[in-house]
């Protein structure tokens, strides 16, 4: 699924980032509970080095409870991370974040200077949100549509942390496929961006597999369908999305899904679990192998031409 996502904003907070990371003391990378992998930005990792990161889970109120803590386990594996699992309806699951940042800094409470952290994630994952609740006053815009941080800006939260908040910065490109998707159907890609129909039916392809129990329950199916067109075209029957002649309509059939699961009334449903990761990085890897492959041959080919041409002169 191809998506156009990267406007100027981004590649311009791409470089203020980099300007700014010398001297920050730690990372807070706010990722969409429901998908850990397809919503963390690789480049956080990249533009972080070794500093220690907090990643927070946030939309953990819409996710499946077990696969969260299977993602909690499988992230602090790699080092100076912690992850924890929120949700901005419960504000009081942040209290914990600034002796977090002290306990993962421990070389600021020695002196009195505050600890610079710089807080990150892609569009509509509940960044701004957090903002807020940490200050406790509206600084940040929010609101349910991507990319609505345009600039930094820093807050001091007056207990010893300096935040910078960031845009929500996307990358150039997707290299595996099902993250698109995935990153579609929680909202984190503007509706406008995306074909309804592919969408729905990637997730109605996954629920069917996932969590059939739910999604039977929610609309009432009292056979599953055998294929995620089936489904799709079921819950348009079901919904009334129908059009002259009985037809079913699937873009309406479509946005039901979606939003339904947006809203958490299918269910507390996680899109991806850290072993489907782990898959689907190393087929990324392969994939990325092959195109620097290629990428190398058509060179070295070019390489051979000119040479040959200057030898026949």
């Amino acid at each position: 699924m191809a998506i156009q996502w990267y406007p100027g904003h981004m590649h311009k907070a791409r470089k203020e980032i980099e300007e700014a990371m010398p001297q920050v003391d730690l990372v807070i990378e706010v990722l969409d509970a429901r998908i850990p992998y397809s919503s963390e930005n690789p480049m956080v990792s990249k533009l972080r080095g070794d500093k220690p990161c907090i990643k927070l889970l946030n939309k953990s109120d819409l996710a499946d409870p077990d696969i969260t803590a299977q993602w909690i386990e499988y992230l602090e594996r790699e080092q100076g991370v912690k992850a924890t699992a929120i949700t901005t309806l419960q504000p009081g699951m942040l209290k914990m974040l600034p002796d977090l940042c002290r306990k993962l800094v421990p070389s600021r409470n020695k002196t009195e200077k505050d600890i610079r952290t710089m807080i990150m994630g892609i569009p509509n994952v509940g960044k701004s949100t957090i903002i807020n609740t940490l200050a406790g006053r509206v600084i940040a815009k929010t609101g349910n549509e991507p990319a609505v941080t345009k600039s930094q800006q820093r807050i001091n939260l007056r207990n010893g942390i300096v935040l910078s908040d960031t845009p929500g910065i996307l990358w150039p490109k997707v290299d595996n496929e099902a993250s698109s998707y995935r990153l579609a159907i929680t909202g984190a890609i503007k509706d406008t961006a995306m074909e309804y129909e592919d969408v729905a039916l990637f997730a109605a392809g996954y629920f069917l597999k996932a969590y059939p129990k739910e999604i039977c329950e929610r609309y009432n199916i009292s056979e599953l369908p055998q294929d995620d067109m089936a489904l799709l075209e079921e819950i348009g029957r079901k919904r009334g999305a129908l059009r002259p002649g009985g037809r079913i309509d699937l873009h309406k059939a479509s946005e039901v899904v979606l939003h339904d699961y947006r809203s958490g009334r299918i269910g507390l449903l996680s899109l991806e679990t850290p072993a489907m990761a782990e898959i689907e990085k190393a087929e990324v890897e392969r994939i990325l192998a092959e195109k620097a492959a290629e990428k190398a041959a058509k060179l070295e080919a070019e390489k051979l031409k000119r040479s040959g041409k200057r030898h026949n002169v």
